[in-house]
Parts: C-alpha cells; sequence; structure tokens
C-alpha cells in the first residue's frame, strides 16, 4: 500500500480523512471545491477509487458513492488497504442537471487534461495528476441518458485481464465489453496502469433503489475478492456477454415496449411495437438475435433512429 498524498495532505495508515480541492470559482466568484473522503485501514493492501457524477445529471452514481461512504463511517470496517471516495466528480454539470460543464464539454471526452485548459480538461487533469497515481483499482458509478435505463452491469476492455477478474468478482447481473473510449477517464487510467470498472444502472436525474443497492452490494463483493473487507455477500448469477447492439425504430411514433430490463429474447420475438397517434399504422419491434435486455429506452415519444432496446448476446 503506498502512502497517498493528494494536494500536498498525507494521509498516514488508520486515518481517515476529508480534503477539500479547490478546483474553479462560478462567475459570482463563489469558490467551488471538490470534496474527497478518504478512509485507510491500518494493515496496508490495495488503493481503491470510488466515484460518482463524473456526468452531473447521473445521481444515482452520486447516492451510490455516498451511502457507501456512509456504511464505512457508521460501522463497516476497512481491513486493508484505503479508499478514496469522490461521490460527485462534476459539480458544475450537478447544480445544473446536465451531463457536461457548462461549455458543453464532457468531462469523460476530456482526459488527461490540461492546467490551462477548458473548465472540464482543468477538472480532468486534477484527477489526472491528484488521484489516478494514487490508486490501484476503481469503480466509477454511472447511468443510462435521458430516458435510458441501464439494468445493473460493468463495463471493461476485455483485453484488461485484471479488469475483467475484478468485474466477475463485482457480481452484479451483466459484464459487458466496452472498449477503452479515447480521452475518457478509464482509458487514462488504464495507461497509468490502474484498473478502473464502469458501472452502469438506473438513468440520469432518477434514483433507482434497485439500481443503487446492486452498486453498493457489487461494492463490497470486490473488496471482499481484494481481501479490504471480510466476506458476507453472495455473488449473483453474473453474465459475461460477448457483443451488444441497439435495436433502433424503424418508424416514429409512440413506443409501447413488451419486454423489461433483464429479459431474455429470442431471435424474432416481437419486442415492442410503435404506432401512430392515431392507430392506423403499428409497426413491431424484433429481436435480431438471442439475447438479454441490458438497456431500454423509457420514453414514450420516439422518432426513427432512436435507440430503444439494448440487446446483449452470450
Amino acid at each position: 500500500m503506498r502512502e497517498v498524498i493528494i494536494n500536498g495532505v498525507r494521509v498516514r495508515p488508520g486515518q481517515s480523512v476529508n480534503i477539500e480541492l479547490p478546483i474553479a470559482k462560478l462567475p459570482t466568484h463563489t469558490l467551488i471545491d471538490l470534496p474527497i473522503f478518504i478512509r485507510s485501514a491500518k494493515e496496508p493492501g490495495p488503493t481503491v477509487l470510488i466515484s460518482g457524477g463524473v456526468h452531473g445529471d447521473e445521481i444515482n452514481g452520486v447516492v451510490t458513492a455516498k451511502k457507501i461512504l456512509e456504511e464505512f463511517d457508521h460501522g463497516l470496517s476497512l481491513q486493508k488497504g484505503t479508499l478514496i471516495f469522490i461521490p460527485l466528480v462534476n459539480i458544475y454539470g450537478f447544480l445544473s442537471n446536465s451531463r457536461t460543464f457548462p461549455d458543453g464539454r464532457d468531462l469523460n471526452r476530456s482526459f488527461p487534461g490540461s492546467k490551462k485548459g477548458s473548465l472540464a480538461s482543468r477538472i480532468a487533469f486534477i484527477l489526472s495528476e491528484e488521484i489516478i497515481p494514487q490508486i490501484d483499482y476503481g469503480i466509477d458509478f454511472h447511468t443510462g441518458g435521458r430516458m435510458l435505463s441501464n439494468h445493473p452491469q460493468i463495463r471493461v476492455d476485455f483485453k484488461d485481464k485484471v479488469g475483467v477478474e475484478l468485474a466477475k468478482a463485482f457480481g452484479t447481473h451483466y459484464v459487458v465489453p466496452s472498449k477503452h473510449i479515447d480521452k475518457s477517464f478509464r482509458k487514462t487510467a488504464f495507461k497509468a496502469r490502474k484498473h478502473l470498472l464502469v458501472f452502469e444502472g438506473g438513468e440520469s436525474m432518477r434514483l433507482d433503489n434497485y439500481a443503487i443497492e446492486e452498486g453498493i452490494l457489487g461494492t463490497k463483493r470486490l473488496l471482499n475478492h481484494l481481501e479490504m473487507i471480510e466476506a458476507y455477500h453472495e455473488k449473483k448469477e453474473t453474465i459475461v456477454l460477448k457483443d451488444s447492439e441497439w435495436i433502433r425504430a424503424k418508424a416514429s411514433g409512440i413506443f409501447y415496449s413488451s419486454v423489461k430490463l433483464g429479459d431474455f429474447v429470442k431471435k424474432g420475438e416481437i419486442l415492442a411495437r410503435i404506432s401512430d397517434p392515431y392507430g392506423q399504422v403499428v409497426v413491431p419491434i424484433k429481436a435480431t438475435t438471442n439475447g438479454h435486455i441490458i438497456g431500454l429506452n423509457n420514453n414514450p415519444v420516439i422518432n426513427v433512429g432512436d435507440a430503444l432496446i439494448h440487446l446483449g448476446k452470450e
């Protein structure tokens, strides 16, 4: 276990330290700090990052990270290593109910960032310089987009063998192959030989209690796998998918889904229907292959080409 040093603050084994890292000011000159919570055991072990809110409107992830922190602050014992909690990374997006920063930039496409770049780039630079060097592993909590719900899943690049092992240890419903995306938090961490898992569950601007609970339980299973906490949570049956695809709308209209998240469907099965507002035209949506429903559009009014159903293939 390396000694954790963030913004010049040294955290020794057995300490609990809260740091407020200054990042910028609002136009009102109100200072914005990035709160970071560090919980360290006396025994050496890995350093794990638990983060949420990289996209400011993905509130599920913020609450998941917050609840895990609360458990460690109210009785859950850390046996080994260090946990770094950043429940809310994108404070600007959170304040405006937005995925992005005020200039429209996506923090998760701004890494490794720059000290003199855009606001998003400056935050990415702080994470790249102050946080990534400190950790061994991480879990970054995300949700689907507006009106798009994800069934609890871990996304990992299958080239990252350690990441795949950690994803299986997390033990939620699905492990979904997801290549590292350029300028993302995950790819920047991987380049530094750190292993960052992405958890997806629920949708943005909605609290999904089931997805939150799955995130909490999976984190505990992972920390137990790393021998950082004692075991007491059984694994779910985790399905490792080989591929996934979105089924898109072939027509515009009113979307009626006849499946739900987690369902297994067979090729040719009718999954949904699209009708015009007058009942004169009905277009069936069929499964293109056997697979699992891992994502679903909750918007009843859709346009041709919209992503409707995310199908994961074993």
